[in-house]
């Protein structure tokens, strides 16, 4: 199977973290690869860059024993998270809107958007019907009221 330097090189970023990481910790090779459910063999190839990465699970058992973030070592593997996938197929618009919103933002500014999101939804709805998270999270006005 003939593989492009891109996807070479893809294939190497996550195997030069792992391997990073498992020897910073002071691991072994065979340990780290018992611990991830794979085989040291396969496990040595993949640092190496000679296979691609695996599948979901296995690299997010390989983020998890150096403590790192799964998401981090996904993205170094050319992935995304299923859950994420399946979060932006249920509401594909605004979901993509978002993503598109937050790029380039400083990541304070997004941080500060996520905490505000987590809070819309922690926050119980202001009438039946509506659940308040577009105001909470200062995407529009409240509706004005008028007498008659």
């Amino acid at each position: 199977m003939t593989t492009t330097p891109h996807i070479r090189a893809r294939n190497r970023r996550l195997g030069r973290a792992a391997r990073r990481l498992r020897q910073e910790r002071g691991i072994s090779l065979r340990r780290f690869a018992m611990q991830a459910n794979m085989s040291a063999t396969y496990l040595s190839k993949i640092e190496r860059g000679d296979f691609p990465p695996p599948a979901e699970e296995k690299i997010k058992a390989m983020a998890r024993l150096p403590s790192q973030d799964e998401d981090e070592f996904l993205a170094l593997a050319g992935r995304v998270a299923s859950d994420l996938t399946d979060i932006i197929r249920e509401r594909p618009e605004v979901m993509a809107d978002l993503l598109r919103a937050v790029r380039g933002l400083p990541e304070d500014e997004v941080k500060q958007l996520l905490a505000q999101a987590e809070k819309a939804k922690s926050t119980p709805p202001r009438r039946p019907g509506r659940s308040g998270h577009a105001l909470a999270l200062g995407m529009c006005r409240p509706a004005r009221r008028f007498t008659l």
